[in-house]
């Protein structure tokens, strides 16, 4: 299991993402300094225990209707090569040192393990404590057993997520915009085989259920 550790970071998680996510399609905001505040998300374990695996849910307040997005992120001990592209910068980290942050979206380890939460085997940790299990964060799979790839594949980023292929021809989509379920119920789009959802705060207080990820038979349309 991943350890938590309570410590310093220059810069902060949500000051790294301040100048990036501006620079995404799937950006919502009306200025270029979104103004941040975390409001949820998970962890995911690597088997390997090398990188960090962050599923941050972070509201921006700065323009007149607040955007919700879903952020993954995987902090590694040193650059890899290959993903320059999908850098979202460093931090120095209080006991590990430096850290570079990339897009997870984009990172093999952490595409890996959300098709392996997708496909139940692999359990949500809380965001914040070492060895907690995530109950908020819910999964269900109806298709035929696959393997989870070990080889990076291509992301393609959009105004509403993120798109991967996936095992057996099928598609990941994920949800980067974050809109609430009308009564917390979840309603799954034709094709959808498999998906994740979870929950977050609204900036009242409120607490949200929406889906995370969703796994296709086929591509979108």
């Amino acid at each position: 299991m991943a350890v938590i550790h309570h410590t310093s970071l220059q810069p902060t998680k949500l000051e790294l993402l301040t100048s990036w996510l501006p620079s995404r399609p799937w950006y919502r905001g009306d200025t270029r300094e979104p103004v941040l505040a975390k409001a949820g998300g998970f962890r995911l374990d690597d088997p390997q225990g090398e990188v960090g695996i962050e599923f941050m849910v972070a509201t921006d307040t700065s323009g007149l209707h607040p955007s919700t997005y879903l952020v993954p992120l995987t902090y590694r001990g040193a650059p890899l090569n290959g993903l320059e592209h999908a850098l979202v910068g460093t931090m120095e980290h209080g006991v590990l040192g430096r850290r570079w942050a990339y897009d997870g979206c984009h990172d093999p380890v952490s595409i890996a393990q959300l098709l392996a939460l997708v496909a139940g085997r692999a359990q949500a940790q809380d965001q914040d404590t070492s060895d907690v299990p995530d109950r908020e964060v819910t999964r269900a799979y109806t298709g035929e057993e696959f393997a989870s790839p070990d080889v990076p594949t291509t992301a393609t980023d959009d105004q509403e997520g993120t798109e991967l292929p996936a095992p057996q021809g099928m598609t990941l989509r994920v949800h980067r915009v974050l809109r609430p379920t009308p009564g917390g119920r979840l309603l799954l789009p034709p094709g959808a085989t498999g998906h994740v959802a979870g929950s977050w705060r609204t900036p009242d207080g409120a607490r949200a259920r929406g889906l995370f990820a969703v796994l296709h038979t086929n591509p979108r349309g």
